[in-house]
């Protein structure tokens, strides 16, 4: 049985993520458990309906709006330590990285050049080196 859309497809972080996304050589979206995510011939980005639990309270955090990459090894525990990310349930071993897209750090909102630079970072951990040859 297909999992249904757990995603609203007028939601104005998801339309930035998909045009970051598909912006890269070779990528497209498709839904996978209800989720988008965006792959060349492996996933390098997933939006929305990720988990985290606290691994001294045990308190489970939802983040509805947020987008999942997979940075290269190196970068994975200075991620980490930024306050607007956080290791999603069952992928962070794997080296995924999880940004909430609704943290504020005072006023702040979303910075969408970095949150590109970590989406293209992770398109090039995953994709096929013919797409990524000659690209900066």
């Amino acid at each position: 049985m297909a999992h249904p859309r757990m995603f609203d497809e007028h939601d104005p972080y998801l339309a930035r993520v998909r045009g970051l996304s598909l912006a890269l050589p070779g990528a497209n979206e498709l839904i996978s458990h209800g989720r988008p995510v965006f792959r060349t011939v492996k996933v390098f980005a997933m939006y929305g309906g990720s988990t985290r639990a606290d691994p001294q309270t045990g308190v489970i955090t939802r983040y509805q709006q947020s987008v999942l990459v997979h940075p290269d090894p190196s970068e994975q525990a200075y991620l980490l330590a930024q306050p607007r990310t956080y290791a999603p349930a069952y992928l962070a071993a794997s080296g995924w990285v999880g940004i909430d897209l609704t943290h504020r750090d005072g006023a702040e909102a979303v910075d969408w050049i970095e949150v590109a630079e970590l989406i293209d970072a992770s398109w090039r951990v995953t994709a096929p080196p013919i797409l990524t040859r000659g690209r900066r």
